[in-house]
């Protein structure tokens, strides 16, 4: 058991960037939470990194809270599509997050917590940014137990082995926020292709949480990838600022209704410290 739990690193980091409604209720009791160090300066040296946004703050900016409590053999699982964005399209979407940056203070990038501000006064490292493995969730990411591991992945294994390949097409910019309202998140949504065939994989995901007493994902899923997030419900400005710069640079005809289209390459399942690749794909 020792051996298993040093091969899933720190038990109880978590992902907050699934656990997203566009209109979330007002926020219950608070959780209790657990302040922790900001990141180091040399995360933007490293921002080719894949870590997983494993944190939210209620405090001040640079501090960074746990989702959930610290519990000693729980590990976070986040079940998960990758994803990385197209040259061209990257040349796009730098060009409305700098617009938006301009407008909306205190806006970071999503997975390193670096400063989108200081990532717009430099054109490469944007680019660079904007290279990184992006996700579409395929449930919430939630503390699971040492004892549980096994049994949840060889059950998505089943559940998820095979799947033709098929498209999907990022096609709306959307603000979100998570379930308690303490942060939001400028991401891009699937509403045509790709959205049915993701569906499917969200409920197969959910039967294999049910069975594990684990809580399922969103009645009515909106599939997406975040790629900046603010402390706080900022939701009413940031999409005042977002709508207003698209519909600028549409006048202009810089932007495309379909954003960027991904082929689907699998899904790999996070668990602590190690990634399971879950999904094959026919010509693997």
């Amino acid at each position: 058991m020792d051996a298993l739990r040093a091969s899933y690193g720190d038990s109880s980091s978590d992902s907050d960037t699934d656990d997203l409604s566009p209109a979330a209720a007002n926020p219950g009791e608070e959780k209790e939470s657990i302040s922790l160090p900001p990141p180091p300066l040399s995360l933007l040296e490293s921002i080719g990194s894949t870590g997983s946004l494993d944190f939210y703050s209620t405090a001040e900016p640079g501090t960074r809270v746990r989702n959930f409590p610290h519990v000693e053999g729980n590990y976070a699982l986040h079940v998960y599509i990758p994803v990385f964005i197209p040259l061209m399209a990257k040349k796009e979407i730098a060009c409305v997050l700098k617009r938006v940056a301009s407008l909306v203070p205190h806006l970071h990038l999503v997975e390193a917590d670096v400063p989108l501000s200081i990532l717009c006064k430099d054109d490469q490292k944007l680019d660079h940014a904007l290279g990184r493995e992006f996700h579409i969730s395929l449930g919430r990411s939630v503390p699971l137990r040492v004892h549980q591991i096994n049994s949840v992945v060889s059950m998505l294994r089943q559940k998820l082995q095979l799947h033709k390949r098929y498209w999907i097409d990022f096609n709306k910019w959307e603000v979100f926020v998570n379930d308690d309202c303490t942060r939001s998140f400028l991401s891009l949504e699937i509403t045509t292709s790709g959205l049915s065939e993701i569906s499917k994989q969200i409920d197969a995901v959910n039967e294999v949480y049910k069975l594990h007493n684990l809580p399922e994902f969103y009645k009515d899923p909106r599939p997406h990838i975040s790629l900046v997030w603010a402390l706080g419900d900022i939701r009413t400005s940031l999409k005042r600022a977002l709508d207003g710069e698209l519909k600028k640079l549409r006048g202009g005809g810089c932007v495309q209704t379909r954003i960027f289209t991904s082929k689907f390459c699998g899904i790999e399942c996070k668990i602590g410290n190690k990634t399971h690749k879950i999904c094959k794909l026919p010509d693997e």
